[in-house]
């Protein structure tokens, strides 16, 4: 190529790449977002877990709420007191107020009280249980105990007990939700703290074939709904179920007569069933 050539190339070639490079610049300067810089601070200012329980993907898009003023500290609910006070005070907002969520199982179905009909041989994992024919235990509705939830909890708020049933630490809890995506039985469900009632069963069964399977299965007889104040628990396709729009304050009474003490009162950790499950009667919840 010759001298004329290669110096008309490169000012052609130069001359689309200064064009492009001035409508680049304009375009920056006309579209570019201006971002809060007291987004990086509150982003760090939060735990780094990153775990959803806020509503948000992630930390740093709790921040930008935050910073924006749609949601509050306390929506944070990996953070301590001090945390939340820390960036309500930094931002000059109040922290808020919030009713603590913790994860509950629907099931209390353990070794002890439930029928086991077939041995599950295979991967250590009640979702690979659940595809082998619903997995081995009896009430097909119950926990397969083989601990898919406690590993995916990233706070060590669940640990499974000698009877095979998870417990849920409500101090580690933060209401995440992962419990609830890696139970295949969908027994898991995040509740206020404050909700006492609890049906710890999600058998579709009704009467004396629940029992046989599990001892402290739901029977769908009623007792509880006409015990309880009205509306409160209603009976649906042969399961007890609690309004969660409703107030279950002094509704303890709803799980006097209850004949396998499938529904229970809670307090903290500690579940309270009616008689005659006197055996669990200040149980661990599960």
């Amino acid at each position: 190529m010759d001298p004329a050539t290669l110096l008309s190339a490169t000012a052609v070639l130069g001359g689309v790449g200064l064009t492009f490079g001035v409508l680049i610049a304009a375009a920056n300067k006309k579209l570019k977002v201006h971002e809060d810089p007291r987004i990086d601070d509150v982003a760090g200012m939060l735990p780094g877990a990153n775990c959803g329980a806020c509503g948000a993907a992630g930390c740093r898009a709790f921040a930008e709420r935050l910073v924006q003023r749609k949601a509050e500290p306390v929506g944070c609910t990996v953070s301590s007191p001090d945390g939340h006070k820390a960036i309500a005070a930094y931002l000059g907002v109040d922290a808020g107020t919030a009713v603590k969520r913790v994860a509950r199982l629907l099931c209390a179905g353990g070794a002890d009280v439930a029928v086991q009909r077939a041995a599950y041989v295979g991967h250590a994992s009640c979702a690979a249980a659940a595809a082998v024919a619903g997995g081995g235990k009896g009430c097909t509705w119950g926990c397969l105990g083989l601990a898919d939830c406690a590993r995916a909890c990233s706070f060590g708020a669940i640990t499974m007990d000698r009877n095979g049933l998870p417990r849920v630490d409500p101090a580690k809890c933060t209401a995440c939700g992962d419990c609830v995506e890696a139970c295949p039985k969908d027994l898991f469900v995040v509740l206020p703290e404050t909700r006492r009632l609890l049906v710890q069963c999600k058998s579709r069964m009704v009467g004396d074939p629940v029992t046989a399977l599990c001892r402290v299965g739901c029977t769908g007889c009623g007792l509880c709904a006409v015990d309880a104040d009205p509306g409160l628990v209603s009976i649906v396709d042969g399961l007890a179920v609690v309004d969660a729009g409703k107030d279950d304050t002094g509704n303890v009474k709803a799980t006097k007569r209850c004949p396998t003490g499938a529904i229970a009162w809670v307090e903290g950790a500690q579940a309270f069933a009616g008689p005659p499950a006197a055996a669990r009667e200040g149980a661990t919840l599960r």
